[in-house]
């Protein structure tokens, strides 16, 4: 797994470093200082995970995330911060990060870069339990006039609720090809990007 990490302090980076190439699965190709500086290195080395500061100096980690998102859609950021302030939960949600865990939290950074490398969204449990209440509305929505089934609503919910695919397919008895399928029948009747997109879009309209 290639990761490239940015954070304005040198040694917050340096210290990443050395801990995720402790791991021999994890392979740190560069590292950065700013979001200006993430955007160009995302696109010299297309990395599978893009470890990042939220709070820099010059461009911050979430602008430079909505940056390469929006360039490259399929980008896999992983953002890493020691606020859990419920406006930057919201807009990393919703630009599309893959995940948004606390810096203090050392422990789940190498299990968190493995999970969003292989396409789940991960929260620390902080920021896991802020989400619903942050995001809830108190408007209805009929799931029925976007012809999404009851077994998709289910996955819908499962989805939010941080399952994997093949969690999803062990809960409800059904093959990691089907939930797939399903999957991508509820993008695309919800005109939406990914399954972040998808816990968001049900956290806004629960």
């Amino acid at each position: 797994m290639n990761i490239v990490i940015v954070d304005d302090d040198c040694l917050v980076a340096g210290a990443l470093k050395t801990i995720l190439e402790a791991s021999e699965e994890i392979k740190v190709a560069a590292t950065g200082s700013d979001g200006s500086e993430a955007i160009s290195l995302y696109r010299e080395h297309r990395p599978d995970v893009l470890l990042m500061d939220i709070r820099m100096k010059q461009l911050s980690g979430l602008d430079a995330a909505a940056a390469i998102l929006s360039e490259f859609p399929d980008a896999k950021i992983l953002l890493l911060t020691t606020f859990s302030d419920d406006e930057y939960i919201v807009k990393a949600l919703k630009i599309g990060a893959k995940g948004y865990i606390l810096k203090q939290d050392y422990a789940s950074i190498i299990p968190s870069l493995k999970s969003v490398c292989t396409g789940q969204t991960v929260f620390g449990n902080e920021i896991s339990s802020k989400i619903p209440g942050l995001l809830q509305t108190s408007s209805e929505f009929d799931y029925g006039e976007q012809d999404i089934s009851d077994r998709e609503l289910e996955i819908i919910r499962l989805i939010a609720d941080g399952l994997s695919n093949k969690e999803i397919a062990g809960k409800l008895f059904l093959s990691e090809g089907t939930v797939r399928n399903y999957l991508s029948s509820i993008l695309d009747k919800l005109q939406l990007r990914d399954r972040t997109q998808v816990a968001v879009f049900y956290y806004q309209h629960l």
